[in-house]
């Protein structure tokens, strides 16, 4: 867990709201190690003691959560439409974020976590965490789509990072297998656009190492142990 602002660190390991734990500060009442805590102060929760009226404020474990988002809702806290968002569908746990969107449109798995430095690291490019999907393309024949697939793109000035794919006809259309080493906003339907051809359906099925498997629509679940290890061991490092 990184340094944070003191207030912050209040909220996550479930004492109070941010705006509250400013009262706290205020009112004397919040200690770092045995010092009186001062408003805009920052803490590590790990390594450092806080408590409140001398009690001891441990900190949160940290969360590691997949959920298969359905169709139509929303990948944010919340939604000046009024749409539903995934918070929806989860758990109350203080300080879950999303690693990585899927718009509205777009279905499967999305990971959440209150480790923030982890979710950085496994959204930034430097790290090319790979991102696998499935959908079902129209308007170029099969030959076609996968010939241009084999030259990926140049969108907003860099190639698309297709590291690998599987094409298969499907009636008139043509279902994908595709994984990308990057995660650039709605880049799959950019992609798509950029090669003539209409999404009809889109579905992520993996992040890194963690994969969708058998996870039901509107359903969410803890990643095992061997999950996290997995995302510690590859992108554990900055």
């Amino acid at each position: 867990m990184s340094v944070m602002r003191l207030q912050r660190a209040l909220a996550r390991a479930g004492v109070t709201s941010r705006r509250k734990a400013e009262d706290l500060i205020r009112a004397g009442r919040v200690r770092v190690d045995g010092a009186e805590a001062t408003l805009g102060s920052s803490v590590d929760p790990e390594r450092q003691r806080v408590t409140v009226d001398g009690r001891v404020v441990r900190p949160p474990g940290v969360a590691w959560i997949a959920l298969n988002k359905p169709v139509g809702y929303v990948v944010s806290r919340g939604d000046p439409e009024g749409r539903r968002t995934v918070y929806d569908l989860l758990p109350t746990v203080p300080g879950l974020t999303y690693v990585g969107r899927l718009d509205v449109m777009t279905s499967g798995l999305l990971l959440l976590t209150t480790d923030g430095a982890a979710a950085h690291r496994l959204m930034h490019p430097r790290y090319a965490v790979p991102r696998t999907y499935l959908l079902r393309v129209h308007g170029r024949p099969l030959a076609e789509v996968k010939a241009a697939l084999g030259r990926p793109p140049v969108i907003d000035g860099r190639p698309v990072r297709v590291t690998g794919f599987r094409a298969r006809p499907a009636e008139r259309s043509v279902e994908l297998e595709l994984t990308l080493a990057e995660g650039r906003q709605r880049i799959v339907r950019r992609l798509a656009e950029a090669l003539g051809l209409k999404v009809e359906w889109l579905h992520r099925v993996a992040y890194g190492p963690v994969r969708l498997g058998r996870l039901a629509e509107g359903k969410w679940r803890r990643l095992a142990a061997g999950e996290i290890e997995a995302i510690e061991r590859r992108h554990g490092t900055a």
